[in-house]
């Protein structure tokens, strides 16, 4: 520094004293001008290099390094310096003990006088989680926090300290470099601000952050996703006069509400022309709005007639106003909180009622007469249609959670506030990730909660969740702020948003208990860590599918002829021993199945039939573990052109029909014995099944089960077998001497009449 400010006095020096040469009207004049610098110019520059604006000259040194020199050289670096913390994780406990107008020995104190012996077995990390919840939820009730840089800074800065938070770390973070951070310190600080992330969908909203960036979150990365926020709130929040809710008194308090951005509430156009007269009386909040750009409409199809106009989505319900010449049409209303049977799903759209564009989401309730489709046209791909669909199903899914646990009062808000803040997040994702494609229903935990294997056990813990707290305040019990992050609710209720059934301050209701807890697991995160490794074990399972699929009907059907060879083998033995092939062993089978039927074992016959098959699995998994699963081999048909593939499928086809039509044969002539076209063999049935009846009305049950197990096992022994081909035969003729009952075929007069 001292060198840079001797090189700029010694070139205003320099420049003082040079000498210029100037031409004038074609002959040459030389003189010598003297360069006068006032000396405003002069301190203007030593103002520059006295604040450091030419640092980045010199070298890129992080905030955490200027920081750590200035707290050595501070004469209370020895009170606020905790020995067993890393100079980064220092330096972020300094920062949170300035937000609580506390000293750092002080937090250290709180920690021990409220933390259970367990989480103070990782000291360091879960005392740095201790400083970081209480400060994050008191610069979090301050309006204006996401437009706050130093707030920015030190969210980012936590997850750094996070990583590195004992002495013994120290060496892991080189200060000088750009720092990063990874999934594990973001899934832990991220959540404790509601707004930023959940514990269900951080690992996600992460990997998303990161795609470009090898797994680890820079800060600018970081900052530009916050920024975006900001601006997310900004198009459904107006701006307004700052109201600080921090009731603590003294400087950081005050300065905190003083560099608070603006911070908004509903904006003015979406109370005067967006459905005021329509949500004011049910207190809905708008979320999106499409439509208002001629260049991408929302049009509407019901039935055989389409609509443009602009589409609303609300916290409670789906709106269109269809367009009419200078205004919109009055709203149509598609519920989505009650419990309307409602089912939203992609569906395709075309011209004249044909199906070629999948651009379009389906809305179906038992409150309409017809599904109403929305379509959302674009030149390529169907990204809005993808959007629209997961913010309407979130909505959906967070009303049935709603519905099916019996949420209300301040636990349905607070569900309805992260349903909101994830909205608020997709948008933002949408904005600044428009290279790459995103699955939106990921960033959703309502949607995600519908897609994850273990989905409902999380919807299960929320739930359970909610009962707690709302037992806690009706017991007049609130948690310890510390030891929990903010709630969602929370949150939205310090950015503006205002439900209806929220007390005033929902940290004074007891709600500020978050889904983070300081140095363990909450249910919800053991929840949110079974899910995912449940969803782990079914993308490898699903992996191992999408590598044995093979193409061509006639290599399946080698395929599936190989895997059913032991089934086909047993069938095999079976009629092997029905037709008496080897009489010997007929007999005693015969004779030991008719001794267990008549002892009453065939329970205990087929329970020792399931445990050959478990103790089978068993000892299969005790020899070869560890060892690769034999693959099957199978050999391939021979390859087929593509005429004999088409001579294949005609075939399958032809045969295919063949057994429809004998099915239908078979279905007529029992229509016609039933209704006695011909008499003499409706009553030959009639008979017959007068007798079956006495059987069957006579005889215990294990008799008759006995004589239909002899009748079939010793048809065809050399005892019975002439008489039973003799009885086969007539059996065939008489079923071939009966008719078919009569079949009309009507074709459908196809209407023509234009509605």
């Amino acid at each position: 520094m001292i060198f840079l400010h001797n090189q700029v006095l010694l070139g205003l020096l320099f420049l003082r004293n040079q000498q210029m040469e100037f031409i004038f009207s074609g002959y040459a004049l030389r003189g010598t001008v003297e360069i006068v610098v006032t000396s405003k110019t002069r301190n203007m520059l030593e103002a520059l290099i006295r604040e450091g604006s030419f640092k980045w000259l010199l070298s890129k040194r992080s905030s955490f390094a200027e920081e750590v020199e200035e707290l050595q050289r501070s004469p209370s670096a020895g009170r606020n310096w905790i020995p067993e913390l890393s100079p980064v994780a220092n330096i972020v406990v300094r920062r949170c003990s300035k937000i609580l107008e506390t000293s750092s020995n002080e937090l250290l104190e709180s920690f021990n006088a409220e933390a259970s012996d367990s989480v103070k077995s990782q000291h360091a990390r879960n005392f740095l989680e201790y400083c970081c919840f209480r400060a994050l939820a008191l610069s979090t009730r301050v309006m204006g926090h996401l437009a706050d840089k130093k707030f920015r800074r030190l969210t980012f800065d936590m997850m750094v300290a996070w990583e590195a938070p004992a002495s013994a770390s120290e060496c892991l973070v080189n200060l000088d470099d750009d720092l990063s951070v990874g999934v594990e310190a973001f899934s832990r600080i991220a959540p404790a601000v509601p707004i930023i992330a959940n514990v269900i969908i951080c690992e996600n909203l992460f990997n998303v952050l990161t795609i470009s960036t090898d797994g680890r979150l820079h800060f600018s990365v970081y900052d530009k996703y916050l920024n975006g926020l900001e601006r997310a709130l900004a198009t459904i929040l107006g701006r307004t006069k700052i109201v600080c809710p921090v009731k603590a008194t003294g400087t950081s308090a005050e300065s905190f509400c003083k560099k608070g951005r603006v911070i908004k509430r509903m904006k003015s156009q979406s109370e005067s022309s967006l459905l005021s007269a329509v949500r004011q009386s049910r207190g809905e909040k708008i979320l999106e709005v499409d439509g208002t750009v001629t260049t991408q409409p929302v049009l509407e199809h019901v039935g055989v007639s389409t609509w443009p106009g602009r589409l609303i989505l609300t916290d409670h319900a789906l709106y269109f106003e269809a367009l009419k010449v200078v205004s919109y049409d009055k709203p149509k209303r598609y519920d989505l909180s009650n419990d309307l049977k409602q089912i939203v799903k992609p569906e395709l759209t075309g011209p004249w009622g044909t199906r070629l564009f999948d651009k379009a989401v389906l809305y179906k309730s038992i409150s309409i007469s017809e599904p109403v489709v929305m379509e959302f046209p674009e030149l390529k791909g169907h990204t809005r249609r993808d959007y629209w669909l997961a913010i309407i199903r979130e909505i959906l899914y967070v009303h049935k959670f709603i519905n099916k646990y019996h949420v209300t009062g301040v636990e349905k808000d607070d569900a309805l506030s992260k349903a909101i803040l994830g909205i608020l997040r997709v948008q933002v994702i949408q904005e600044i990730s428009s290279s790459n494609p995103v699955q939106f229903e990921s960033l959703l935990m309502f949607n995600l909660c519908d897609q994850l294997p273990g989905g409902y056990f999380i919807l299960e813990t929320l739930a359970k969740m909610s009962k707690s707290r709302e037992l806690d305040r009706g017991n007049n019990l609130v948690a310890g702020g510390g030891m929990y992050s903010i709630s969602a609710l929370a949150m939205v209720s310090n950015l503006g948003f205002v439900f209806g059934s929220s007390s005033s301050n929902p940290s004074e209701a007891g709600l500020l208990v978050g889904e983070v807890v300081v140095g363990e697991l909450s249910l919800l995160e053991k929840a949110v860590k079974e899910s995912r490794d449940d969803y782990k074990r079914v993308v490898l399972a699903q992996e191992t599918v999408a590598g044995v699929k093979v193409d061509g009907i006639d290599t399946n059907l080698a395929v599936m002829k190989e895997l059913l060879l032991p089934v086909l083998e047993v069938g095999k033995g079976l009629l092997s021993l029905v037709y008496w092939d080897d009489p010997p062993k007929s007999l005693m089978f015969c004779l030991i199945f008719t001794f267990i039927i008549f002892r009453g074992w065939v329970g205990y016959a087929l329970a020792l039939m399931v445990l050959f098959f478990a103790i089978f699995m068993v000892l299969t998994r005790f020899f070869n573990q560890g060892r690769p699963v034999d693959e099957i081999k199978i050999i391939a048909p021979p390859p087929m052109n593509t005429m004999e593939q088409l001579l294949a499928v005609q075939n399958a086809v032809s045969q295919f029909e063949q057994l429809i039509q004998d099915g239908n044969i078979i279905l007529l002539k029992f229509r016609a014995l039933l209704l006695s076209v011909f008499p003499q063999a409706s009553e030959k049935v009639a008979a017959s099944l007068l007798l079956t009846a006495l059987m069957v009305a006579l005889l215990p049950g294990k008799y008759m089960f006995l004589l239909i197990f002899l009748e079939i096992f010793t048809r065809y022994s050399p005892v019975r077998k002439a008489s039973t081909e003799r009885w086969m035969r007539r059996l065939r003729e008489w079923w071939f001497s009966i008719p078919a009952a009569p079949v009309v075929l009507e074709r459908e007069k196809e209407d023509k009449k234009k509605k």
